[in-house]
């Protein structure tokens, strides 16, 4: 299977997804460890992704999402973004709303 396509498929069957390194119960970098803290402080019902594990994936969901960085953060589809904006989201009340949102 082509990378893109699993990437695309991914995407589509998870409302919410994160690509990180690591696992949403073991993250294996600060950063996703982070991302990881937020995503349970407001309840999120997500799955997560390691890229750890499929060395292309890593690579080619960079130039899919035309983001440089892990962990990547997708609702709806959508790119959000990783840590950074994970945290403004979360100061300005934003990414609660989104998460819980149902999807309309």
């Amino acid at each position: 299977m082509k990378t893109e396509v699993k990437i695309k498929e991914l995407i589509d069957k998870n409302r919410i997804i994160i690509f990180m390194k690591g696992e949403k119960n073991f993250p294996q970098c600060g950063f996703s460890m982070q991302a990881i803290e937020i995503l349970n402080l407001l309840d999120a019902d997500y799955q997560s992704y390691n890229i750890l594990k499929d060395e292309q994936l890593r690579q080619d969901l960079k130039l899919y999402s035309n983001w440089p960085t892990y962990p990547q953060l997708y609702i709806e589809k959508e790119l959000i973004g990783g840590i950074d904006i994970m945290k403004e989201m979360l100061a300005a009340g934003e990414l609660e709303e989104l998460i819980h949102s149902n999807g309309s």
